[in-house]
């Protein structure tokens, strides 16, 4: 069967692979459909991402309908439904896990990045891992899970009705945490330096936009909160100043959550951590719970996946568009590869 193959740092290529085995007892086996390229899939054509060796198959954004059922699948999974995956695994047995926080696995392997993911034909997928919908498109499947990341780091932040909250970045991570975010009743203003990426980051939910490139972030920010600063700040861009940013903006027992990497060591004034008294958490992955509300919040129709989903191209054309997105990844919030013959 055919996949999608980063062989090496700046090259994808179209290759065959075996053809799977039987799905095991608990598992069953995907035809894949859809397949959305992540921000990780990028870094790993680059050369950036050091969670990656190669070859790797990317992917992990999955749209799929079920081909195959291994015995011991419970009856509610049939053949011929559409579902979409949690693409992450966890031990049960490490820190993380005993503490019910499966998502930030010690030894947690996502497809596509510590192990092979989903651009190819078929897998093989535990039945726990499967979610469905018969609302949602496979298209919109396949944009559940990068939205689970955003809607996971506005549930670390405990965002409620009466918070205002900034998302810095509106790439499809920042996305969901607005449209999270916004499902909750919060204020959200958006930030970028892109006005396109603003105008979706509206679609999507925020009350309010800067581009922090035209205009004074802190001088808006006072404005909008009346000189308080947010309640929240998510940080989705994984800059070294945006990053420090969030401590100095926002508010006296303000809460900052991390989604990003930054890119280089962070230096800090410190004394804002101990003086704002502030909860600054990471955000990894997602839970189970994150990918209900997803897909609950896609079932009710207001979110704008045209527009997320800046192209769609197939298999064939998928190693050339991931080359193009890597010249041009301004252009691009979500590509997505259709697998349907």
């Amino acid at each position: 069967m055919k996949a999608i193959r980063i062989t090496e740092a700046g090259r994808c290529e179209i290759v065959d692979i075996p053809d799977l085995e039987a799905p095991g007892a608990d598992e069953v086996r995907l035809k894949v459909r859809r397949v959305g390229y992540c921000g990780s899939d990028l870094t790993s054509f680059r050369g950036l991402n050091p969670m990656v060796s190669y070859p790797r198959i990317p992917g992990h954004e999955i749209g799929a309908t079920i081909d195959s059922l291994g015995t011991d699948v419970p009856e509610k999974w049939q053949i011929g439904q559409n579902v979409l995956v949690s693409p992450y695994t966890n031990d049960g047995e490490c820190t993380a896990c005993a503490a019910g926080r499966y998502n930030a696995c010690r030894y947690n392997q996502t497809m596509g990045v510590q192990r092979d993911g989903a651009l190819t034909e078929y897998i093989n997928i535990p039945h726990e891992k499967l979610f469905t919908s018969e609302k949602l498109s496979l298209a919109e499947m396949a944009l559940v899970e990068p939205l689970t990341v955003g809607f996971h780091a506005v549930s670390r932040s405990e965002t409620t009705a009466h918070d205002t909250v900034m998302v810095f970045g509106c790439g499809t991570i920042g996305l969901g945490a607005i449209a999270g975010a916004s499902a909750r009743n919060a204020r959200v203003l958006a930030v970028d330096i892109d006005d396109k990426k603003l105008a979706l980051a509206k679609l999507c939910g925020a009350n309010d936009t800067i581009n922090s490139m035209k205009e004074s972030l802190h001088d808006q920010l006072q404005v909008l909160t009346e000189g308080k600063g947010p309640q929240v700040m998510i940080e989705a861009v994984g800059l070294p100043k945006t990053f420090q940013t969030c401590v100095e903006e926002v508010c006296f027992a303000g809460r900052v959550v991390y989604i990003g990497y930054a890119k280089a060591p962070v230096d800090y004034e410190t004394k804002l951590f101990v003086m704002k008294e502030l909860d600054i958490r990471g955000s990894r992955n997602a839970m189970p719970e994150d990918f209900k509300a997803v897909i609950a919040h896609l079932e009710d129709g207001d979110f704008p996946t045209n527009s997320v989903i800046t192209k769609t191209v197939s298999l064939e054309e998928a190693p050339a568009a991931l080359a193009q997105w890597s010249e041009n990844p301004g252009e691009i919030t979500k590509i997505h590869v259709t697998l349907d013959t």
